[in-house]
């Protein structure tokens, strides 16, 4: 079990394959998931020769539950010390949904140097939440909601989720599979719920619009235009619009968790892309 611990003494867990003088993909897991979400990404990428990264946030999956820490801020401090730890350089950073702001706000806070490209796949970027500035938002009370459902009964909210509109299986003709719900039930339950809670709020209100245009290397911007968690218009489209040097690649018909449902595509595209 490999863990760095960070200056405010929380372990962090990660996994790191591959050969160490390869190109290096580091990968950023949604809410409330884990690394283990990248599955299909690791191990496809790790056979094209690349040398491959994930992490656990604080409160997921195996990194240590602490009670406090789970802000935007944390997030990617905590990213710098796996980055330190394994001596990272000229990696590309891929974050999807709520991993796509930690990317952002990684690269923002911590600088650009040690990075050479970055893909952020269904992010949250760069604002969730409804305010006057951001009217195409999503209402305060849809998260606050899903706070409340998980505070009621965590474990049959994260069956629903995967369940339903993740993965776009409550659409007309979708072919839920068993597995992969059961896969997302099992990463969440994993992680505390007290991090999981709070990050419902890092995720929703954290504004990335400045950390977007502060990038200059190249990204990558993934969406689905039937993302039912983050929805297209206000997420992916805006993003590509603040980044100055970005590529916006629009999947019709996908959903929220097409990293999974469509593995095949969003491989190929990604690896098109670090390789140009």
């Amino acid at each position: 079990m490999a863990f760095v611990t960070t200056k405010d003494g929380v372990e962090i867990f990660y996994k790191d394959w591959g050969p160490r003088d390869a190109q290096v993909i580091f990968f950023h897991h949604g809410w409330p998931l884990s690394g283990d979400d990248w599955d299909a990404q690791m191990l496809f990428f790790l056979a094209q020769g690349y040398r491959v990264i994930a992490h656990d946030r604080r409160g997921h999956g195996r990194s240590s539950q602490v009670w406090d820490g789970h802000d935007m801020d944390h997030y990617a401090d905590d990213v710098a010390a796996v980055v330190d730890h394994l001596g990272v350089r000229g990696a590309v950073h891929v974050g999807h949904s709520t991993g796509g702001g930690e990317v952002v706000h990684y690269l923002a806070r911590h600088g650009q140097d040690r990075a050479s490209k970055a893909a952020i796949l269904a992010a949250v970027p760069p604002l969730m939440v409804q305010t006057a500035s951001n009217p195409g938002g999503l209402p305060k009370s849809v998260f606050d909601d899903l706070q409340a459902q998980l505070a009621a009964n965590r474990a049959q909210f994260y069956h629903d989720i995967p369940a339903g509109p993740f993965y776009g299986y409550n659409r007309p003709g979708a072919t839920p599979s068993q597995g992969v719900i059961l896969n997302w039930w099992r990463q969440g339950m994993m992680g505390s719920a007290k991090a999981h809670y709070d990050g419902i709020v890092a995720f929703s209100q954290t504004d990335f619009t400045e950390d977007l245009k502060r990038l200059t290397l190249p990204v990558l911007v993934m969406h689905g235009d039937d993302d039912q968690i983050v929805p297209y218009e206000n997420s992916g489209l805006l993003s590509a619009r603040l980044l100055s040097n970005s590529t916006l690649k629009t999947y019709k018909g996908y959903p929220h968790g097409m990293p999974t449902t469509h593995a095949d595509i969003i491989n190929a595209d990604l690896l098109a892309f670090i390789r140009s």
